[in-house]
C-alpha cells in the first residue's frame, strides 16, 4: 500500500458515520463506508431493510411488491454485484426484449430495431418518417434556435414532441414514464427525468445522432478498459432480478452489519451539529415503536437517505440553535397499488410471451384502468407452479390517484377486467395480493430545481451532512445505488480533509 493511502486510511480509523435509512441507497452507502474501515451505524424506521425492494414467498409463489428488475447501467452496480458475489444469483428474464404497448385496445409488440419500427403498427407512417428524419432536421449547426432554453423548465412531453411528434409522446413516452415513475410526461421535468438526453440535445442537436455517438464513445472507452484489465467481466444483458427476488440485494448489502450497526424500528427524531475541536460533532436521537429512546449518539458525519418529507419532520440543530428546514419545498409523491394475481393456464386464452405490457393514457377510452402488467411467470418460470400464470399489475400514479387507494376487492375487478381485454383471461384469479404505496415515487416535476437547490443548501450549511436517495439523480434501483455510493465517497473525502486540529470552517 502506498504511503499516502496508509495516511488516508489512518485518518478514517475510528471515525463514526450515521446512515439514516436502510433502503438500497443507505445500505449501499453503509457497505462502501464499512469496506473503507469506518464505523457505520444504520437507522431504519421500518422493521425491515430494503425500502421499496420487497420480495415475498408464499405457497410456491415468489413476487416483488416494489421494483421487479434493475439494470447495470451505473458502474457502481457492477462493482457491488462483484463485491457481494451476486453474479451467480442474477436472474435474467426470458424473452425480455418482447415488450408490448396497447394500441387500439390490443397489445402490440414494441419494435427493437429500425427495420422492426418500419413494419410495426405501434406508430403511424407519418410518425415513422418523423423519427427517421430527426437526425437531418436536428443537425447541430441548424438546430440552435430549436433547442430549448436551458433556463426554461421544459416538460418531458414538450421535449419529445419537438423531436418526434405528439404520437410518439402518446404511445411511447407516456406509457414508459407511467411504468417507470407512475407519472405523466406533461408534469415531468425533462432536465431531471432524462438528464442524459437533455444534455445530448445541447451537444448534438439530434437525439438519435447524439445517442449513437455517445454509445460508440462508451464502447470505445470500455474496450480500452478491457484491454488494460483482461479480467473485467462483460456488462449486464439488460434488465435482471435475482433468484428469490430483488430482496436478495438489500439482504446481501447488510449481511456484515452487526445488530449494533443495524438499528431497525429506529425512527430518527433529531440531529444536532456543533462545531468544535473535538471529534464526533454530530449527535442523534431516535425512538423505537415501544417508545424506547436513544439519545446523544455521536458521529463524525451523517448520510441521510430518508424521503425529504420525513426529513422535514426531524428536529435539526446547529450550534445550539434550531436549523429550520422551511426552505425544503413541498414534494408531490405518486401513489401506487401493486396487485399480484395468478390464473390457471387454461383460463388464459391469449397468453403473451415476454416482459410485460404498458397501457398509454389514451387507451383509457377502450376501458383500461391500469398502468400496465408484468408477465412475472413468463419472465421467471420458477416463481410459480407450472400450472399457473403469475402477473404483477400496477394501478394509480398521476393518471388515477384515487383508484390507487381503492380496496383490494375493487382493484381485483379492475385488474381482472384489463387482463381479460389483454390476454383473454376467464373467471376470477386463483390468488390475489395487494400492496399500496402511498408515496411510491417523488415527482420530478418542472419545479424540481428548487428541490435540488434545497438539498445543496442542506449539505452546504451542515458540515458532514450528505443526502442520497431517489430524490436526487434518478428513481431507478441503479440510480439509487449510485447515489448512495457517491454520498459515501463524499463522506470519505470530508473525513480525510480534516484532522482534530483542522476542522472545516462552519458555514453560518
Amino acid at each position: 500500500m502506498a504511503s499516502n493511502e496508509v495516511a488516508d486510511h489512518d485518518k478514517l480509523t475510528g471515525k463514526r458515520v450515521a446512515v439514516v435509512g436502510a433502503g438500497v441507497s443507505g445500505l449501499a452507502a453503509a457497505y462502501k463506508l464499512k469496506s473503507k474501515g469506518l464505523n457505520v451505524t444504520v437507522f431504519e424506521a421500518d422493521g425491515r431493510v430494503g425500502g421499496k425492494l420487497r420480495s415475498v414467498m408464499h405457497n410456491g409463489l415468489i413476487w416483488d411488491e416494489g421494483a421487479n428488475t434493475m439494470t447495470e447501467a451505473e458502474p457502481e452496480v457492477g462493482s457491488l454485484l462483484d463485491d457481494l458475489g451476486l453474479r451467480e444469483k442474477q436472474q435474467f428474464p426470458i424473452s425480455q426484449k418482447k415488450r408490448y404497448i396497447v394500441r387500439n385496445g390490443l397489445p402490440v409488440m414494441l419494435p427493437t430495431n429500425p427495420i422492426a419500427l418500419i413494419t410495426s403498427s405501434v406508430l403511424s407512417t407519418q410518425s415513422k418518417f418523423q423519427i427517421l428524419l430527426e437526425p437531418f432536421l436536428w443537425k447541430k449547426n441548424d438546430s440552435s434556435s430549436k433547442v430549448a432554453d436551458a433556463t426554461v423548465a421544459e416538460s418531458v412531453s414538450g421535449f419529445f414532441q419537438r423531436h418526434f411528434g405528439q404520437e410518439v409522446v402518446d404511445y411511447l413516452i407516456d406509457p414508459f414514464v407511467g411504468g417507470t415513475s407512475a407519472a405523466d410526461p406533461e408534469s415531468l421535468s425533462m432536465k431531471h427525468s432524462f438528464p442524459d438526453l437533455w444534455s445530448i440535445e445541447k451537444s448534438f442537436g439530434s437525439i438519435i445522432v447524439g445517442a449513437i455517438r455517445t454509445k460508440i464513445a462508451a464502447k470505445g472507452s470500455k474496450s480500452g478498459e478491457r484491454k488494460s484489465s483482461p479480467g473485467t467481466k462483460k456488462g449486464s444483458r439488460g434488465s435482471f432480478s435475482f433468484k428469490g427476488g430483488m430482496q436478495i440485494l438489500p439482504d446481501m448489502l447488510c449481511k456484515d452489519l452487526s445488530r449494533d450497526e443495524l438499528n431497525l424500528d429506529s425512527k430518527v427524531l433529531s440531529l444536532s451539529y456543533n462545531a468544535g475541536p473535538r471529534q464526533e460533532n454530530w449527535s442523534l436521537s431516535c425512538v423505537s415503536h415501544n417508545e424506547t429512546q436513544k439519545q446523544n449518539l455521536h458521529y463524525d458525519a451523517v448520510v441521510m437517505t430518508a424521503p425529504l418529507c420525513n426529513v422535514k419532520e426531524m428536529n435539526v440543530m446547529k450550534g445550539g440553535q434550531p436549523f429550520k428546514l422551511n426552505f425544503l419545498p413541498e414534494i408531490s409523491y405518486m401513489p401506487l397499488s401493486v396487485i399480484i394475481t395468478t390464473f390457471t393456464k387454461e383460463k388464459v386464452k391469449r397468453p403473451l410471451e415476454g416482459f410485460g405490457v404498458l397501457i398509454p393514457t389514451k387507451e383509457q377510452k377502450h376501458g383500461f384502468k391500469t398502468l400496465g402488467t408484468l408477465f412475472s411467470s413468463m419472465m421467471f418460470p420458477d416463481r410459480c407452479p407450472s400450472d399457473l400464470h403469475l402477473y404483477t399489475t400496477f394501478i394509480g400514479g398521476s393518471r388515477n390517484q384515487e383508484l390507487a387507494k381503492a380496496s383490494t376487492d375493487e382493484l381485483k375487478q379492475v385488474v381482472t377486467s384489463d387482463l381479460q381485454r389483454l390476454l383473454g383471461v376467464e373467471g376470477e384469479p386463483v390468488f390475489v395480493n395487494h400492496i399500496y404505496w402511498s408515496k411510491a415515487f417523488p415527482l420530478y416535476d418542472r419545479s424540481y430545481d428548487s428541490v435540488m437547490e434545497a438539498i445543496d443548501k442542506m449539505e452546504k450549511d451542515l458540515p458532514g451532512f450528505f443526502y442520497a436517495g431517489n430524490h436526487r439523480g434518478g428513481l431507478s434501483v441503479g440510480k439509487s445505488i449510485a447515489s448512495g455510493c457517491k454520498a459515501a465517497d463524499l463522506v470519505i473525502s470530508y473525513l480525510e480533509s480534516y484532522s482534530n486540529d483542522n476542522k472545516p470552517e462552519d458555514n453560518l
